[in-house]
């Protein structure tokens, strides 16, 4: 026993407890090792040499244990002064179960740490390892869905509605920025869906494991937003809290940072984002030290920003950082042909919290067709909210349910027509046809048999041109 701790006047209390408890540890466990500070081993007994397949025991003294037993977790109990009362290890295809205790000397330093084998076999022990297992794999699981819940995203590029080609190349750049480590700038007016598009890049992205962090920039106080994008060290400031406050660089570390209305940052604030995306660091308020974090930028602003650094208010080194890869988002207005498929997608989500099933007739969409639009879909979706909650209870929207929530100002005529190229005769007479139908529609309030009657043509008639143009 001298061997394992050392000589009597050394030892303290914990030493002399340990050294009382050992034999009956010894005897009862399957094995039994001690190591020094440095983790080399000091003692091993005679069984837990035969269970590592060790020849001579002599030959294992004075050895680094991980030399010994490669998997073993005494260096960590060394290195922190903590037990590890219980632990599965394996060693040469077995699992062992262990328990490792460190120990102390009168002054209180560290000596060594013991361990021993409590099962060699676990086989009696099948069902609760297995249930330990399963716990902990649920338990990781859980914690990953609120970790992603918490800073992660809700959408992906199937979020983003539409099928006409302005839609589709929107959708085709995505997918070319989520599969390489660019920056990426999202340009539209508001409204258009620029964060659930910047969430879809970060959602099929290489870093869709890691926080997906937004912040709307014009949200915040300019004096608050270097605190809030780089952080705030213990004591920066009068009343500033005493534990460092992370800022948005480092929540996104190892993700993307969504930067929501870029061209509302002050300059000074911009010159120091600059940085950071230059040099991959940042240096939190008040604090000397410069922090390195990993993150994958995403831009977004309504704002011209070519005629800003015009004006000077916005930095061209910083714009051409920015925009490595430009992605134009239409406005609604001029991609009016995803209106059906999207009422279709907005309706069905708005039904799910209003617990009705919404659906919305042709001459409903043409209504919608005959609005400017200028809040984008985030306006259509509020339309279609009020349409539906002010609604009969069948749910059905038709073009008087949208004409009462649809604002009057910003209704275009659906007669004006615009400065057409010339095209082949056929094609003009179709479309000049699918146009009158769509009036008819719309002012008959949906009723074909009326738009039939008011177009001069049979009610089967209208049903087979309806038929064609679907």
């Amino acid at each position: 026993m001298t061997q394992l701790f050392g000589d009597r006047s050394r030892r303290g209390l914990t030493c002399e407890l340990i050294e009382a408890l050992f034999p009956m540890f010894e005897e009862a466990s399957a094995g039994a090792i001690a190591v020094d500070r440095e983790a080399r081993i000091t003692w091993i007994n005679q069984s837990y040499a035969q269970l590592l397949g060790l020849g001579d025991v002599a030959d294992a003294i004075g050895k680094p244990v991980r030399v010994v037993i490669p998997h073993t977790r005494m260096p960590e109990v060394v290195e922190t002064g903590k037990p590890l009362l219980l632990d599965i290890m394996e060693h040469d295809q077995q699992q062992l179960v262990v328990t490792r205790m460190p120990y102390y000397d009168d002054d209180g330093e560290l000596v060594g740490a013991v361990a021993f084998v409590l099962y060699d076999d676990l086989q009696p022990l099948t069902p609760l390892v297995s249930k330990y297992r399963r716990l902990h794999q649920d338990l990781a699981a859980a914690r990953k869905a609120l970790a992603k819940k918490a800073r992660g995203t809700r959408y992906s590029l199937g979020d983003f509605v539409g099928a006409s080609p302005a839609a589709l190349e929107v959708k085709r750049r995505a997918r070319l920025a989520a599969g390489r480590e660019m920056p990426v700038l999202l340009l539209g007016e508001t409204g258009t869906g620029k964060e659930v598009l910047a969430q879809a890049i970060h959602t099929v992205s290489a870093r869709t494991d890691k926080p997906f962090v937004g912040v709307n920039v014009a949200a915040i106080p300019d004096n608050l937003l270097e605190a809030e994008f780089f952080g705030v060290a213990p004591g920066a400031y009068t009343g500033a809290d005493r534990r460092t406050r992370e800022g948005k660089f480092q929540l996104a570390n190892g993700g993307t940072l969504f930067l929501d209305e870029v061209g509302d940052m002050p300059l000074p604030l911009q010159a120091k984002l600059l940085r950071a995306l230059q040099e991959g660091e940042i240096e939190p308020l008040g604090s000397n030290k410069v922090v390195p974090v990993d993150v994958r930028v995403i831009a977004a602003t309504s704002r011209n920003l070519e005629e800003m650094i015009a004006e000077g208010s916005f930095r061209s080194d910083l714009y051409y950082r920015l925009n490595v890869l430009e992605i134009p988002i239409p406005p609604l207005r001029d991609r009016l042909a995803d209106l059906g498929v999207l009422c279709e997608a907005l309706l069905e989500d708005i039904g799910d919290g209003l617990d009705v099933r919404g659906e919305i007739t042709d001459a409903g969409v043409s209504a919608l067709a005959g609005y400017d639009w200028p809040g984008n879909i985030r306006e259509l979706r509020n339309v279609l909210e009020r349409a539906l909650t002010m609604g009969e209870e069948g749910g059905q929207l038709d073009a008087d349910a949208i004409f009462k929530v649809l604002p009057r100002n910003g209704t275009r005529s659906l007669s004006a027509l615009t400065p057409r190229p010339v095209r082949p005769l056929g094609q003009t007479m179709a479309e000049a046809e699918a146009q009158a139908i769509e009036e008819a529609l719309v002012a008959a309030r949906g009723n074909r048999t009326r738009a039939a009657k008011l177009l001069g043509i049979s009610r089967s008639v209208l049903y087979e041109k309806l038929a064609k143009m679907s």
